[in-house]
C-alpha cells in the first residue's frame, strides 16, 4: 500500500483541504496485462466471458515478443473481412450483446426510480479513431448532445488521455473529467447542480510517479524515432505509444523497443489498447476505480438507486464494465463494429449510434420531467378545487 492524497478545493475561499488515502500497488512483473477473470453474470445473463492470457515479457525471448505482436494484432485489426462464418459470429456476439438501441425501453425500464450517472470514454466513443492522435475532434453535434446530457445526469468523460488534452477536445466545464485512465479527475469547474457546493474534486493517486513517466516518455520518443509511423503521447501519469500508423511487420521491433525501455523500470506497467500501447504505475488504479471513485464523490457510494451507464470502445474500458457486473448495477455498452470479449452488456456500433442513444437519453428525460410537472400541476388544481 502506498498513501496518496486526495485534495478537495474550494475555488472561492481558496483553501485546499489534502486528504490521505491508501492505495494499493500491484506487485506484478508482467508488463502487459490485462482482466482475466469472469465476470459474475447478472440477471437473466446468459453471457460467457473469456480473456486472453497474462503475457509477460521478460528476458530476450522471442517467443514471448511473438506472442505480444499476435495480441497486438487480434486487439487491432488492420481491416475487416466479410465472409459467413464472420456474419455468424457477429450474430450470435448480437444476440449476447444486443444494440443498445434496439433495447432502449428495456434499459429506461431497468433504470426506473434510480439515478442515471453517466460515464462516457473519449477516443472512439465520442470522436472517430483518427490516424492522428491529435486531430481527434469531436463534432460540434456531439458536444452540444453532451452538454444537454449533463443538464439531465451527473457526466464524466474517462479517457486513457492526459486529463487537460480531453477538455481541450470536449470544452465542457460542467462535466467531469478522468484522465490517464482516472489517474487525474476533476470535478466541474460551473454549471453542475450535482457538485457538492463549491468544491471541485480533484484526485491524483499517482502524482509520485510524474518524474519517472517524464523520463520514459523522453526514452520513447528516443528509441522509437526510426519507427515510421509511431506516435509517443506523455499522457502526464501515463505514456502513450500509438502504433496506429506503423507498418505491421515492424510491430515486432517496435515492442522490442519498448521493452528495452520499461525494464529498467519495475514500479511501471505496460497495458494494451486499440493500437496504443499504454505505460502507466504498478498502481492498482484503473477506469474501474475512476468510475468507484466518481460515485463516492456523488454521494453514490453504497446507494442502491443509482444506475450508472459506461460506454467505451477500448480494452481498458473493459475495468470499467467489469466494476458495474460486479456491483450489479447499471451497464457498459461497448463501441465496436466487430465481436470481441467483452463484460459489456450491450453495444453500439461507431460514434454517430452513441450520439443518437445519447439523444434519445435526453429526450426520455425530458418528456419525464414535462409528465412529472404536469401530475403535479393536476394534483395541486385537484386539491385547490376541494378547498374551494
Amino acid at each position: 500500500m502506498t498513501q496518496q492524497n486526495v485534495v478537495v478545493s474550494d475555488p472561492k475561499s481558496g483553501i485546499n483541504l489534502t486528504i490521505p488515502v491508501k492505495v494499493p500497488v500491484s506487485n506484478s512483473s508482467a508488463l502487459f496485462t490485462t482482466a482475466a477473470q469472469k465476470p459474475p453474470p447478472g440477471p437473466g445473463s446468459c453471457i460467457t466471458i473469456s480473456r486472453k492470457t497474462l503475457v509477460e515479457i521478460n528476458g530476450n525471448n522471442s517467443a514471448r515478443i511473438n506472442s505480444w505482436v499476435e495480441s497486438m494484432r487480434a486487439s487491432s485489426p488492420t481491416h475487416h473481412k466479410s465472409s459467413p462464418a464472420l456474419s455468424d459470429d457477429l450474430n450470435s456476439w448480437m444476440v449476447q450483446h444486443p444494440s443498445a438501441l434496439d433495447m432502449f425501453e428495456q434499459i429506461i425500464s431497468a433504470s426506473k426510480g434510480k439515478q442515471i450517472v453517466m460515464f462516457l470514454d473519449y477516443d472512439g466513443t465520442l470522436s472517430p479513431i483518427v490516424e492522428d492522435p491529435d486531430q481527434a475532434f469531436m463534432s460540434d453535434a456531439m458536444r452540444a448532445t453532451v452538454r444537454k446530457l449533463a443538464r439531465y445526469f451527473p457526466t464524466a468523460i474517462v479517457s486513457g488521455r492526459c486529463r487537460d488534452k480531453v477538455y481541450s477536445f470536449v470544452r465542457l466545464a460542467e462535466l467531469y473529467y478522468a484522465g490517464s485512465h482516472g489517474m487525474d479527475i476533476k470535478g466541474p469547474s460551473k454549471g453542475s447542480k450535482y457538485k457538492k457546493g463549491a468544491q471541485a474534486v480533484l484526485f491524483q493517486p499517482a502524482s509520485e510517479f510524474l518524474p519517472m513517466i517524464d523520463e520514459v516518455y523522453k526514452e520513447l520518443v528516443d528509441i522509437t524515432k526510426s519507427t515510421e509511423g509511431v506516435r509517443v503521447e506523455n499522457n502526464k501519469f501515463c505514456a502513450s505509444v500509438h502504433f496506429r500508423c506503423v507498418d505491421e511487420k515492424k510491430w515486432g521491433e517496435l515492442a522490442q523497443q519498448v521493452r528495452s525501455v520499461l525494464k529498467e523500470y519495475p514500479k511501471l506497467r505496460l497495458t494494451q489498447g486499440r493500437k496504443v500501447l499504454e505505460i502507466r504505475p504498478t498502481i492498482k488504479w484503473d477506469k474501474g476505480k475512476a468510475l468507484e471513485f466518481l460515485l463516492e464523490s456523488l454521494g453514490y457510494a453504497n446507494c442502491t438507486d443509482v444506475f450508472p451507464v459506461y460506454i467505451g470502445d477500448d480494452r481498458t474500458d473493459e475495468d470499467a464494465f467489469k466494476v458495474l457486473r460486479e456491483r450489479d448495477q447499471g451497464f457498459g455498452i461497448l463501441v465496436s463494429k466487430t465481436p470481441k470479449d467483452t463484460h459489456a452488456s450491450y453495444s453500439l456500433q461507431e460514434p454517430s449510434e452513441v450520439m443518437v442513444f445519447l439523444r434519445r437519453l435526453v429526450e426520455w428525460k425530458k418528456l419525464s420531467l414535462r409528465r412529472q410537472f404536469r401530475i403535479r400541476r393536476q394534483i395541486e388544481e385537484m386539491k385547490a378545487s376541494l378547498r374551494n
